[in-house]
């Protein structure tokens, strides 16, 4: 069960999610299923040595797929295993003509060689450390843009942003992508154009390296939100008098849910005024 953040508005929505990050992500590895499928994870991992063996095993498969937020590809385990056994140093390789991004911090991470028939990563306790922390990221990340898409967005783009270091990184992500944008005030019509066009544009509108202040990533985030709310007229505006009550308050003591009153003056806005978001 996830913290709810139905009816308010994206801005306060992320507020409100990032005081209570820390808990969700704990109660999200907690929950029996989740405990379960890391443990038959953790139990199966070592075991793989080649592409094949990966995808032949649910256990695991499932979970790194995932985990790299890929569950809507699982079905292809045939194309997923070519992708392994490709090498990435040749430019006909499989994995270098995917224009699917998961797919290629799949490929970096799982670290196969010899066209995909060793391994020696999904041994490493420290690796698999790091698999499971980014399955309960990206279950904590999905579960919040069920709720809303916009914050989904939001936190997907926190994530991503400080590994980007190029236009082509950002356009090659259609989410990401959608996320400058919306911030830059670019038509989504622009996609039409040819890869090499779109990134002369942008480079004219922002310079990409600001992505490695986290400073930076919060203030585009910021503004993100706000405008992505004031395109949808269908928003509920949080800071109404309204909407006072909410379900799911995270007990930070006791790590259970309990039913509250939420007191919005409560909560420091002060990092969202209109100087820092557009200043």
């Amino acid at each position: 069960m996830t913290l709810s953040i139905t009816g308010m508005s994206s801005l306060l929505a992320l507020k409100l999610l990032d005081s209570t990050e820390s808990t969700e992500k704990t109660l999200i590895r907690s929950t029996p299923s989740t405990a379960k499928a890391i443990e038959k994870f953790k139990d199966a991992a070592s075991s793989i040595t080649s592409a094949k063996d990966f995808v032949s095993n649910y256990d695991v498969y499932s979970f790194v797929m995932q985990a790299f937020d890929l569950k809507d590809q699982m079905f292809g385990k045939a194309m997923v295993q070519k992708i392994l056994e490709s090498d990435s140093s040749q430019s006909g390789a499989l994995v270098n003509q995917m224009t699917d991004p998961r797919f290629t911090e799949l490929y970096k991470s799982l670290g196969f060689t010899d066209g995909g028939t060793a391994n020696t990563t999904f041994s490493n306790s420290d690796w698999q450390d790091q698999i499971v922390q980014r399955f309960v990221d990206q279950s904590y990340i999905n579960d919040e843009a069920d709720q809303n898409a916009t914050v989904g967005a939001a936190l997907e783009f926190r994530q991503k942003a400080p590994e980007v270091s190029s236009w082509y990184d950002i356009l090659k992500d259609a989410d990401m992508g959608k996320f400058m944008r919306t911030v830059l005030n670019i038509p989504d019509g622009v996609v039409n154009q040819d890869l090499d066009s779109q990134v002369a544009l942008f480079e004219k509108k922002y310079d990409i390296t600001k992505l490695q202040d986290p400073a930076e990533v919060e203030k585009l985030v910021q503004k993100y939100v706000i405008i992505s709310d004031a395109q949808d007229s269908s928003t509920t505006l949080a800071n109404n008098a309204a909407v006072t009550l909410m379900t799911g308050v995270v007990n930070g003591s006791s790590g259970s849910y309990v039913p509250a009153t939420l007191d919005i003056t409560s909560i420091d806005m002060s990092a969202f005024s209109a100087s820092r978001i557009y200043g």
